[in-house]
């Protein structure tokens, strides 16, 4: 049996595991602030439970790679400081995020969290670490499909150009 054999939990962290899982906890801190400061400046209900479940997940991604880290002595990042509550009519309106500005920022949050987990689950080599960005992608990818049809339905998305008609296909020989 080799030192790669086994139970994965008893196997060594690889550092590109290491710093992976560290970043993704940093990560992950980072939202839940952002994300609590971002639903003060929501009015949009929807919008708002989105951003909930978005910490939810971040608090939860949080705890299980913290505890992978320190199970193999690494010192996570400390986790940022509680926000205060605070009033959508208590902040100034030019100071304030709109829905529409909101919605975007999240979906590229959410894209970008998708290829780090994509790239972890390639990078890793034990199993326990690959599954558990797997569920974290599956899980973001779930969140970003909420994020897009709440961005049509309330009128928020900016697609690219779109390509309505299509040129016709010259000595394609078809």
């Amino acid at each position: 049996m080799g030192v790669l054999s086994g139970n994965p939990k008893d196997e060594p962290l690889h550092y590109g595991e290491i710093f992976a899982i560290w970043q993704a906890s940093t990560t992950a801190k980072g939202c839940v602030s952002s994300y609590n400061a971002l639903k003060f400046h929501t009015g949009d209900k929807e919008l708002r439970q989105i951003l909930e479940e978005g910490i939810r997940q971040a608090q939860l991604e949080i705890a299980e790679l913290d505890e992978i880290l320190i199970a193999n002595g690494i010192t996570p990042a400390p986790t940022l400081p509680e926000r205060p509550e605070a009033k959508l009519e208590e902040i100034p309106i030019g100071a304030r995020f709109a829905d529409q500005e909101i919605a975007p920022m999240v979906s590229a949050d959410l894209a970008a969290g998708l290829v780090a987990a994509s790239t972890v689950m390639g990078m890793s080599i034990r199993e326990d670490v690959g599954a558990l960005f797997g569920k974290y992608h599956v899980t973001k990818a779930a969140l970003g499909v909420k994020m897009l049809r709440l961005s049509k339905e309330k009128g928020w998305l900016m697609p690219p150009p779109l390509q309505i008609k299509r040129p016709e296909a010259v000595g394609a020989g078809v």
